[in-house]
């Protein structure tokens, strides 16, 4: 059998997130009270969930370890993280280790480098798909991501912050903000879903007509929906108060779909928020900005790049990526990473790097390697 091959997990660790103004923590004390329930040990660094208001004394009182370093919770035969090991934490990766966390690995080669190099087993959050080609691990950060970027962009369309002096809203007798949303996905879906709620015109564009009309029969036409091609983005860009990219290619790069001209031809003070920037970004002027620092201004036009958005508000992050994690976590921990891909195919795709090879077919692609079967690799 797979499984029975596999090391048996029983040491979870849960480090501290270092990247910029990232407060999430991969796991709520609900979740370590699960984990140690089916005889798993969580060793929790200290002060991890500390930005998501959750406490040491929380975690102990659902029994996990609450231990010094960083390097205690990375001697664990399982670490689980929210976001990408960052080149400090390189030296913890190891061919015995497991990770699971968000690693974008398309976006950042340095890491699948490192990855490569420590021959660690890495499952990425990101691509773990169903057969219907959902993205359930994506799909709760997704959706508190795409609240904040109409949030956001809300915030920068005020002219104090660089903005056009634009209510999202209007004003009786006054015409809203035009808020463009390019992809219908998760992310996509719930900017556009708020931005209607704070009275916005709002354009919803996409290549999936289904998509669109099930879009359209859920909001009846409070959200109008277009077809993506050149012509209707580059007309709706124009126009655009605040741009929206939310173009999602699960494990790859994100496809480019508007250009530096169609930029020059915003109105001056417009603002855009590509929230897939840490797939690359899907507008050809973006670049990764942070919570510190988190807008520019090109062609006058102020863009906002942050590539955790959801770490900004982390209480509520890491309760509901808690939720749709734990589940998985629990089938690799108890099955062992072989075991659990030969089980559910679904967590084969989330498979992104084992033994020095990358797994996962679009990942591979976009690094320009080969691509090896997760199961044959398992099986050396």
């Amino acid at each position: 059998m797979w499984g029975m091959s596999d090391p048996v997990i029983t040491t979870v660790g849960v480090p501290r997130e270092l990247k910029t103004a990232e407060h999430r923590v991969a796991m709520t004390p609900d979740g370590v009270r699960e984990l140690e329930r089916h005889g798993i040990n969580v060793f929790v660094e200290a002060g991890a969930g500390e930005g998501a208001s959750i406490t040491d004394g929380d975690y102990r009182a659902a029994g996990a370890d609450i231990v010094p370093t960083a390097a205690d919770a990375w001697s664990q035969q399982m670490v689980v993280k929210v976001k990408e090991p960052l080149e400090s934490e390189f030296a913890f990766l190891r061919p015995d280790l497991t990770l699971f966390t968000y690693l974008h690995l398309a976006a950042y080669p340095a890491v699948a480098n490192a990855l490569l190099d420590a021959g660690t087993t890495a499952l990425a959050y990101e691509t773990v798909q169903t057969e219907d080609g959902a993205l359930p691990l994506l799909a709760p950060m997704s959706e508190v991501a795409g609240r904040l970027a109409t949030q956001a962009g809300a915030h920068y369309l005020e002219r104090h912050n660089g903005g056009r002096g634009v209510l999202m809203g209007g004003a009786p007798g006054v015409r809203p903000a035009k808020v463009v949303v390019l992809g219908a996905g998760n992310v996509g879906w719930n900017s556009a879903w708020i931005a209607a709620g704070m009275e916005a015109e709002v354009i919803l564009i996409d290549k999936d007509l289904d998509r669109l009309r099930y879009v359209d029969q859920i909001h009846k036409g409070r959200i109008m929906t277009l077809a993506s091609n050149r012509g209707a983005i580059e007309r709706s860009i124009a126009e655009a108060d605040l741009v929206i990219g939310a173009i999602l290619v699960a494990g790859g790069r994100a496809p480019v779909v508007v250009s530096e001209d169609m930029v020059r031809s915003m109105k001056p003070r417009a603002v855009i928020v590509d929230v897939a920037v840490d797939q690359g970004g899907c507008i050809e002027t973006i670049r990764e900005t942070t919570h510190e620092e988190p807008t520019y201004v090109q062609h006058g036009i102020v863009h906002y790049a942050v590539g955790n958005m959801p770490g900004a508000v982390p209480h509520t992050s890491t309760y509901a990526l808690t939720n749709a994690t734990l589940p998985y976590i629990l089938e690799v921990a108890t099955e062992g990473a072989a075991g659990a891909s030969h089980r559910d195919a679904a967590l084969a795709l989330g498979v992104n790097t084992v033994g020095g090879r990358v797994t996962n077919g679009p990942v591979a692609e976009f690094l320009g390697v080969e691509w090896v079967n997760p199961l044959a690799a398992f099986a050396g």
